[in-house]
């Protein structure tokens, strides 16, 4: 049997059902999921987290709620979202590595970042991105032809594909010289700082956690390093009167429409932090699960090869003709959503779906069980990008890969139109099959990563 028929449904319905982590025990201790978390939160959640539109529990005398009913999703991210800042746990695990930026910051200073950021990610400005997406593509596919009969391990291949990408979109000079700095920072903090021990999550944001000292002294050197990424860029200059050509163009000319406030440097910095990482790391793994799906389901994948080869145009291809090639792109952020997880505490009292909430009481919506619930979804465990192509897109607080209401992603656009056009330059450059027979398990980690990177075999076609 091969790998791909050990993960298929019964053969009428000829859908994927992809490797996924064994769900806990109900019975499952406080302490034990806490256990657990350190290795991956995915791996916590029991069948009734699946099953169940809201699960209260308790957690060190505050209470909890997992929610998965769209209406109780939507009072919290959209009506009521002031009421519902970050976590503590939250923000010691992010703000080391990206400051006060966009993905942090609350109030005043988030909306100011807002507003000023906007304009950058429009769709017209990230047309004006694409041939730097395209470039680092092409680039990527040309080292993998080369090395086209020996097996490839396209996680680290998407991950500094996308490295590259969100180099010369921000910077408009490739990652060569600064790419494996870059990569080792990522790492070492996914590695070492950004796992949540029990003293993260137990103390108050203001008493310090022994990871936090190991996180500050982490903070100063990495905003030493994005600081020089800056220094270099500036030095680079652009042409007077020439247009913006890259994002760094675009922020730091960027206003607040309301204030005419312009970025600092410190805060400029932390943009930088955030869309860099924020956009290489999610892209790449979202774009090594579509190959991993695509190696195990052949057939989708000569359906994208086709698709592919019908959408180039004198040697270009046309982005909107790529339907099924962005439904597999949907498809995998369903199943394998980069932020897992969504946490947020309450600010003050309030009501979700007829049960109160007390300040400090902790609201948990999960991309990752809310796509795989067993109410929202036909085949939630399923392979099946053809539920993106019927015209009727999913519930918008059912399906939440870049989250909903005023704090969506910013980059949501961006990261689709790069994933999507990655995809397909990939798919129609080779075939791509697996030679690992093990299966990949993922985690919940910051991002949904693969538990290993399985290597590849790769075919031009």
């Amino acid at each position: 049997m091969s790998i791909a028929e050990a993960y298929e449904l019964p053969a009428a319905r000829k859908l994927l059902v992809p490797p996924s982590p064994p769900r806990a025990a109900e019975t499952t201790t406080a302490l034990g999921r806490m256990k657990m978390m350190r290795e991956s939160v995915i791996a916590t959640w029991g069948q009734r987290a699946y099953e169940e539109d809201i699960i209260r529990g308790r957690f060190f005398g505050r209470s909890s709620f997992i929610l998965n009913a769209p209406d109780a999703i939507r009072h919290v991210l959209v009506d009521n979202y002031e009421n519902y800042t970050r976590t503590p746990a939250g923000l010691r695990v992010l703000r080391p590595i990206l400051g006060e930026g966009l993905l942090i910051a609350e109030g005043r200073a988030w909306k100011h970042q807002r507003r000023t950021l906007a304009p950058a990610f429009t769709p017209r400005a990230v047309t004006t991105l694409i041939p730097h997406m395209l470039a680092a593509t092409d680039d990527t596919i040309a080292k993998l032809r080369a090395a086209s009969n020996a097996p490839v391990d396209l996680r680290e291949a998407m991950q500094r594909m996308t490295l590259e990408i969100a180099g010369r979109t921000m910077f408009s000079f490739g990652m060569d010289r600064h790419g494996a700095a870059l990569r080792d920072f990522v790492m070492e903090y996914g590695d070492r700082l950004a796992r949540p021990h029990f003293l993260d999550l137990l103390l108050p944001l203001n008493w310090p956690s022994p990871q936090d000292f190991s996180r500050a002294r982490f903070r100063k050197r990495w905003t030493a390093f994005v600081g020089m990424l800056m220094a270099e860029r500036r030095a680079a200059g652009k042409n007077e009167g020439a247009p913006p050509n890259d994002l760094f163009d675009l922020m730091g000319a960027a206003r607040d429409p309301e204030t005419g406030e312009a970025f600092t440097d410190a805060q400029l910095g932390d943009q930088v932090a955030t869309m860099i990482l924020a956009g290489h790391e999610t892209t790449g793994t979202a774009l090594f699960w579509s190959l991993y799906l695509l190696a195990l389901d052949p057939a989708a994948q000569e359906q994208v090869a086709a698709e592919v080869q019908a959408a180039t145009v004198d040697g270009a291809l046309d982005l909107d003709r790529l339907k099924f090639t962005r439904a597999v792109v949907d498809e995998t952020m369903r199943l394998y959503p980069p932020a897992f997880l969504i946490a947020r505490a309450a600010a003050g009292p309030d009501t979700i779906a007829g049960m109160p909430v007390k300040k400090n009481d902790v609201i948990l919506i999960a991309p990752w069980l809310l796509h795989r619930h067993e109410k929202l979804w036909r085949d939630p465990n399923a392979f099946n990008p053809s539920r993106f192509m019927t015209g009727t897109p999913p519930d918008r607080f059912a399906y939440l890969p870049f989250g909903v209401g005023a704090r969506v992603c910013i980059g949501a656009h961006f990261a689709l139109v790069e994933a999507t056009l990655a995809l397909a330059k990939m798919i129609g450059a080779f075939r791509i099959g697996l030679l690992d027979k093990e299966p990949v398990m993922p985690v919940g980690v910051v991002t949904t990563q693969p538990d290993r990177s399985p290597m590849f075999a790769i075919t031009p076609r």
